[in-house]
């Protein structure tokens, strides 16, 4: 597993961050689900208690989160079991992955069910007895959200028929489709309805390609003074930034992180360039020594995440002439 895959399973496992995202998701924001009524699934015992054989088991376990969510709405109490994937790059097929996880956990509910009506012999005819399900049987029903953690527009597919080649549309009404619960950062408009650190977040990866954006946001979301060390850690690992994180604190205020590092990253250009034009001597050899510098801090504050633009301005010379020593 991926350092990637492991931050976001871990990162999204917390039950309080997990429900903020359903609720998001499903109820428009809403405090619907809860944090307490929410029940990690351990997939194996699940999968055994549903009748799963080993090699069903090994596949099953691939899925990043389960937990069982009891509802009370409307008046009513509903049971349902929700799965999360963690997408940190596209997935182009993403919706027979989801498909398949989700057939598996419902055929194997029949098959337990199947199960239990031979162990007690309860079916009343033999439509019930050959199906193993009788009509008052019901399924739990199960949800599957697709997290996108990637900083680029999300362009793969949205539902299976999206896979599609060419179809004759008269068969069309015949083929069953799928969609996916998609939620990528780039497509939200409204991150009010967030109650924990996952807004902060999407907020960052939303803005993550534009360096002026990013700088906006921090300034503008009081928020971002006191996010809490994981969400940090996350945002430094998904959207390519390298936020400093002080060992002692649990919670950083982000937007003074931001500006000691950009005021940190032009005083080393500026300081490391006035210290090697001093041992140069002669202005030719200043210039050289500027250059050769330059091209150093270049590469250590771009192994730092920073952006061309970022580099350029501290090292005082223009993006092109920093992107050919990049490169070369």
């Amino acid at each position: 597993m991926s350092a990637k895959d492991s931050m976001a399973k871990e990162y999204f496992a917390d039950n309080a961050r997990f429900a903020d995202l359903c609720n998001n998701i499903l109820y428009g924001g809403r405090e619907v689900i809860l944090p307490e009524n929410l029940m990690e699934r351990d997939t194996t015992e699940v999968l055994t208690a549903l009748g799963f054989d080993k090699k069903t088991i090994a596949v099953q376990k691939l899925r990043d989160i389960f937990k069982n969510a009891s509802i009370k709405y409307t008046g009513k109490s509903y049971v349902v079991l929700i799965g999360v994937e963690n997408q940190s790059d596209i997935h182009y097929s993403i919706p027979v992955k989801n498909m398949f996880y989700d057939v598996m956990a419902y055929g194997n509910q029949v098959k337990e069910t199947a199960k239990k009506h031979r162990r007690e012999k309860d079916t009343a005819t033999s439509d019930e007895f050959l199906s193993g399900f009788t009509k008052e049987d019901k399924l739990i029903p199960v949800i599957t959200i697709t997290v996108y953690l990637g900083i680029k527009e999300w362009d793969g597919p949205r539902k299976l028929s999206d896979m599609f080649g060419d179809v004759d549309e008269e068969l069309l009404p015949f083929i069953p489709d799928y969609r996916i619960n998609l939620l990528a950062p780039r497509e939200i408009t409204d991150f009010t309805g967030f109650r924990t650190s996952i807004r902060q977040l999407f907020e960052v990866l939303q803005n993550a390609y534009d360096k002026e954006k990013m700088q906006e946001v921090l300034h503008n979301d009081d928020k971002f003074s006191s996010v809490d060390r994981e969400t940090v850690e996350a945002i430094n690992l998904f959207a390519g930034t390298d936020i400093d994180i002080d060992e002692k604190e649990e919670v950083i205020d982000m937007c003074k992180a931001w500006e000691d590092q950009k005021n940190e990253g032009r005083e080393l250009g500026r300081e490391e360039g006035r210290e090697l034009g001093r041992e140069e001597g002669r202005e030719e050899g200043r210039e050289e020594g500027r250059i050769r510098q330059a091209k150093v801090t270049a590469l250590k504050l771009q192994k730092k995440g920073h952006s061309i633009e970022d580099i350029a301005e501290c090292v005082d010379f223009d993006e092109e002439t920093v992107k050919k020593w990049l490169v070369s």
